[in-house]
């Protein structure tokens, strides 16, 4: 059976990959300076420079799940055309999206009796998402069925890891993504907080840095000590307007663990994360351990 797959703007993929793979990406909304945004991945709403420029000018800003009409609207038309569905959503700890396609897939599956509609929740974020789905949908280009991509994502997603390190907790904390005790952590004197996304898919700080360049090569550090190098055949560093920090981060995981240039793929954090994670942020993703780091 023919099948396609969706997921939702959190990948923060570069629009070109995304159309490479053929994947459906459903744009999710952020409001900034008053005006509402779809944070679709070819920009044409809203690009992350212009947005990043508008946050540091310190405007308010709020983002939106997708709600169960969106998964209707969107996956409607695949269902109609006899096509099978798998959903890869971003986090249900850090948002509401895969609930609602939840509600969503009990109505289409009375609609399309016959089609199946299956609804993952990735535990993953920004490029971690990014990462999980890309190795799904080189599966399917690959001929795998449905089933056996499922397997697989259930199989690995956990080993999917996030390690980053952000300018101002407070974004985090604002939205809800981060604890108090947490946010006073980061608050220290010139302490930079080094977090990661646990087994839940919850964003938890497992330490801390002085200074902007010891975060990053704490961050270096700790891949090394938890990357599969075996497994991991492409790195993924997405960042907050902050390239040239992503490209020292790339070059020392070259110097330290001998990956080579092509083996990475660098983009911006889009604006729905960016929204909770603020300017500078920078995050490495791999396949690694299970995270219980």
């Amino acid at each position: 059976m023919s099948y396609k797959i969706f997921t939702d703007s959190c990948v923060d993929l570069p629009n070109q990959l995304a159309w490479e793979l053929e994947l459906e990406v459903m744009p999710m909304k952020v409001t900034i300076k008053g005006k509402e945004y779809a944070n679709y991945l070819d920009n044409r709403e809203i690009s992350p420079v212009d947005f990043y420029n508008l946050l540091r000018e310190e405007n308010t800003v709020s983002t939106a799940q997708l709600n169960p009409n969106d998964f209707i609207e969107v996956l409607t038309p695949a269902l109609k055309n006899g096509e099978d569905v798998l959903y890869l959503s971003f986090s249900s700890a850090l948002s509401g999206s895969y609930n609602s396609s939840i509600i969503a897939k009990k109505e289409l599956e009375d609609t399309f009796p016959s089609r199946k509609i299956i609804c993952l929740d990735t535990l993953a974020a920004s490029m971690g998402q990014g990462l999980l789905v890309t190795l799904a949908a080189k599966l399917r280009l690959s001929g795998k069925t449905l089933e056996e991509v499922v397997e697989y994502v259930e199989n690995i997603k956990t080993k999917i890891c996030h390690l980053f390190t952000v300018s101002d907790l407070g974004h985090l904390r604002r939205g809800g993504r981060l604890s108090a005790s947490s946010l006073v952590l980061g608050n220290l004197l010139n302490v930079k907080p080094l977090l990661h996304v646990n087994m839940m898919g919850e964003l938890k700080v497992y330490g801390k840095a002085r200074g902007r360049f010891k975060s990053l090569n704490n961050l270096i550090n700790r891949m090394e000590d938890t990357i599969d190098k075996d497994a991991t055949e492409i790195v993924y560093i997405s960042h907050g307007d902050c390239l040239d920090d992503a490209i020292y981060v790339k070059n020392h995981i070259i110097e330290r663990l001998g990956f080579k240039e092509e083996q990475f793929l660098i983009n911006h954090i889009g604006p729905v994360i960016g929204a909770h994670s603020g300017v500078n942020t920078l995050a490495i993703f791999y396949i690694g351990n299970e995270r219980t780091y």
